[in-house]
């Protein structure tokens, strides 16, 4: 089997920002960048979610729904310009729809449950314009949930989070547990009626970073049908490369401060994509982290939960660096070659490349009951 021959679906892409604050088109030169259009017809890559992620360092509360709102309006801007390029899509039938008419599919995420700004009419509004995912949280912890980069002193998700993980199954929203503390993780898979997915997210086992999945998780995202779609950010697949990077902090810190100085000074946000040099700056400084890492997560990933709960979420866009030998999307056929190699079998390589995300999507859109009104239960049914 050839990766040309599967349906390959990305978890999780930051490339909305590229839209936004730099006004660059999808079909434009990668120019730096780790995802355009000619990378995903080169990789035959079926479809991604596409991010919208607001910087709650760089945008202030009170503005977060309209910033991410205004993300969606940039994605929204290049489906018209793209049209036969480029395809909306909002059900696993639209996926396959566009697949057969050569078009990328372009589905929609809310990276972090800050740009709801504590509101159902909010997380609904988003549906509308096309949302079909919600990373519970980024790094940031939410009074509704925690982070797994900053809990709350009682962790885990309040009754309103338990609300939102309802509606979310109401809407027929995939559930996302990427960046959620142990604990959001644990109610929001006790909670969840349908799978969840963690959209971007590899083995702690073999990475120790609180980004990563516990085996004990994978088990129970797998034992619940849902879903673990590996990051390829070297920080969270090489303990190697992950403890020089994070002696490079002072230093990075230090130029994102002199970076950041003049848009402080006119009181505007540092774009995402100055931020990201500075990183790619002093990440020029490491060796890069060996392919083999990104195959040894995949690996660690299948045997722990099953081939059919490990998927592809590269974050492309959204990382200063990649492994060796992932230079862009282009480069996905290598994994493919990687994978059968090793003894996969074409029917489980086609799982892992987007028939595993497929099932789980489907089993969430089945089970919503959008023309039913939301009706909270009594708060002593939460845990």
């Amino acid at each position: 089997m050839a990766t040309r021959t599967a349906l390959i679906i990305d978890g999780h892409v930051d490339t909305p920002q590229r839209f936004l604050d730099d006004g660059w088109n999808f079909s434009d030169p990668l120019g730096g960048g780790m995802l355009n259009l000619a990378a995903a017809r080169a990789a035959n890559l079926t479809a991604t979610f596409f991010a919208l992620w607001v910087d709650p360092a760089e945008h202030p509360v009170g503005t977060h729904n309209a910033r991410a709102l205004a993300l969606a309006a940039a994605v929204h801007s290049q489906l018209r310009r793209h049209p036969n390029d480029l395809q909306l899509c909002l059900t696993p039938a639209d996926i396959h729809r566009a697949h057969a008419a050569n078009r990328f599919g372009v589905l929609l995420s809310v990276e972090g449950g800050h740009a709801i700004e504590e509101s159902l009419d909010k997380l609904r509004e988003f549906h509308a314009l096309g949302v079909r995912s919600l990373t519970l949280t980024w790094n940031n912890s939410l009074p509704w949930a925690d982070s797994c980069v900053e809990p709350n002193p009682t962790p885990g998700l309040s009754l309103f989070g338990h609300e939102v993980i309802r509606e979310l199954n109401r809407l027929g929203m995939l559930i996302d547990i990427s960046h959620a503390s142990d604990q959001t993780f644990a109610d929001a898979l006790a909670t969840s009626r349908v799978p969840i997915v963690a959209s971007h997210s590899c083995a702690r086992a073999l990475t120790p970073s609180p980004r990563n999945l516990t085996d004990d998780q994978l088990r129970a995202l797998a034992a619940s049908g849902g879903l673990c779609m590996v990051n390829f950010f070297p920080a969270f697949l090489d303990t190697t490369w992950r403890d020089a990077w994070n002696r490079l902090e002072p230093a990075r810190k230090l130029r994102h401060q002199q970076v950041a100085a003049p848009y402080r000074a006119a009181g505007q946000p540092v774009p995402f994509s100055v931020s990201t040099a500075i990183d790619r700056e002093l990440d020029a400084l490491l060796p890069r982290a060996p392919f083999a890492a990104l195959i040894a997560h995949i690996e660690h990933m299948i045997q722990v939960a099953g081939i059919d709960h490990v998927g592809l979420g590269s974050d492309f866009d959204g990382i200063p660096s990649l492994p060796e030998g992932i230079d862009s999307a282009a480069d996905i056929p290598k994994i493919t070659a990687a994978l059968l190699a090793r003894g996969h079998t074409p029917e489980d390589i086609q799982k892992f490349l987007g028939g595993n995300f497929l099932r789980v999507f489907t089993a969430v859109q089945q089970a919503a009951e959008p023309n039913q009104p939301f009706a909270p239960p009594p708060a002593i049914e939460y845990p």
